[in-house]
């Protein structure tokens, strides 16, 4: 099948492939060589990441020596010249065999990485979603669950009923690594009759291990981790990498943008007397939660390394405004351990399909640390959102009454606590007690917290 490339995409091209060949001829001509750089050297790389907003072409300038404004701009004209002399129409409509050389040769390689638009950063690839602005979004819940934990499912399912959905009817589509019985299947059923329900089983290449994991390795990672929380366990494992890179992923999900994660035994305490999914759309945020929490250390003890080398080598990906500062207090140094608690996320499923998001995930996924560490989807997704998200995208909702074990999200104002007809207990909310990282989330996005917040901080 023919491939086109938009105007823009054009431009991008030409200008990297016009570094490139600057480079080449730099490099291997007798007067320049022995000024040109060797290696990229990232010991001097210490920028506060929470600033780096750094471009592409940046990038590659710098990389050929051109820090002076002066030498960059006759890059960007040579580029230009280039770009003048390739013949390309106004509707950007030509046909990738009309393409130059660097130009197809980067579309091909996009195309083979399931790349459609490299020139498209993460919000590029989210804003069409709220395109949808005003109409109903594709949205649905979606349930990681094992037939064994029908009862507490079915608990869950009648709260969110109860306290939301039997108003706005959106379709479930429930997950797992074995075949839902008959049973299940008719009693989640009979749970929602008004909502389209579906089932799926999970991919074996989702649930298992990679060929680049050390099976051996793995299992005695989980000798050492026994005494730790899930640190022997090889389900867990599997379900953290499953919701860090592949829910999204499944064919069921294909036709959504938008998801509501919903766990087995959790609670909601109020009505949501508002469309969520209506809202995040309309509003046009991208993440959203209720609990946030410290991670374990000792579950995750070279993650943030990794995350931090990823995001060195692709600055690209940083966005300019993002909320480094819930997750780190020394601009990226050291991680904080605060996280978003994700057994409760509502979100666009588009964050997670980006190329970004899969280039972060696929690094992640061979370093190895699901397996040879006990690395969660929680501190994963946190990483991801806070540093590749502007911070306005992410959002805290207070006025939704949240229970999982053993925490609590209550309303404490008491105006939101009443008009919810809320029946949770204000003096249990986690938002502001110590281990929680709801004062870190409040500090980061300049949020005044609420007058009596203290009242509810231990």
């Amino acid at each position: 099948m023919a491939l086109f490339l938009s105007k823009r995409l054009i431009r991008f091209a030409v200008l990297v492939g016009g570094f490139i060949l600057l480079l080449i001829t730099l490099s291997n001509h007798d007067a320049t060589k022995e000024y040109m750089p060797q290696t990229m050297d990232w010991t001097n790389f210490n920028p506060a990441l929470s600033s780096i907003g750094t471009t592409i072409s940046n990038t590659v300038m710098d990389a050929a020596g051109l820090k002076d404004q002066e030498e960059r701009t006759k890059a960007e004209e040579i580029a230009a010249n280039k770009m003048e002399g390739n013949g390309a129409d106004d509707d950007g409509s030509d046909d990738i065999a009309n393409m130059d050389e660097s130009a197809a040769a980067l579309q091909n390689a996009a195309s083979a990485a399931g790349v459609a638009d490299m020139s498209q950063n993460i919000m590029d690839f989210i804003k069409p979603s709220f395109a949808n602005h005003g109409n109903r979004p594709k949205a649905c819940f979606v349930t990681l669950v094992r037939n064994s934990e029908l009862h507490d499912m079915i608990n869950s399912i009648r709260k969110v009923q109860q306290r939301f959905n039997a108003k706005y009817k959106y379709d479930w589509v429930f997950l797992n690594d074995d075949e839902f019985t008959d049973e299940f299947k008719k009693a989640i059923r009979e749970e929602i009759p008004t909502s389209t329900v579906r089932f799926g089983l999970i991919p074996k290449e989702m649930w298992s291990y990679p060929d680049y994991i050390d099976q051996s390795k793995a299992a005695d990672t989980r000798v050492k981790m026994a005494d730790i929380i899930y640190g022997a366990s090889e389900s867990y494992r599997h379900m953290c990498r499953f919701q860090s890179g592949f829910f999204w992923r499944h064919p069921l999900l294909d036709e959504y943008d938008w998801y509501w994660r919903v766990e087995p035994s959790i609670n909601l305490y109020c009505d949501i007397n508002f469309d969520v999914f209506q809202w995040m759309q309309d509003n046009e945020k991208v993440y959203g939660f209720t609990i946030s929490i410290h991670e374990y250390l000792s579950t995750i003890p070279t993650l943030w390394k990794t995350s931090m080398d990823f995001f060195k080598e692709h600055p690209e990906y940083v966005d300019k405004d993002n909320l480094m500062e819930f997750i780190s207090d020394d601009n990226g140094e050291n991680y904080n351990l605060c996280h978003f608690w994700s057994n409760f996320e509502i979100a666009n499923l588009n964050l997670w399909r980006s190329p970004a998001y899969q280039a972060y995930f696929d690094t992640l996924d061979h370093a190895g640390g699901f397996f040879y560490e006990r690395w969660g989807d929680a501190p994963v997704h946190s990483i991801a959102v806070s540093v590749m998200l502007p911070k306005d995208k992410i959002h805290y909702f207070s006025n939704i009454g949240y229970h999982h074990p053993p925490y609590d999200n209550c309303p404490i104002d008491d105006r939101v606590w009443a008009d919810g007809n809320c029946d949770c207990t204000q003096k249990n909310d986690f938002t502001f007690k110590g281990y929680s990282c709801g004062k870190e989330y409040y500090k980061a996005q300049k949020l005044e917290k609420p007058a009596n917040w203290e009242e509810f901080s231990h």
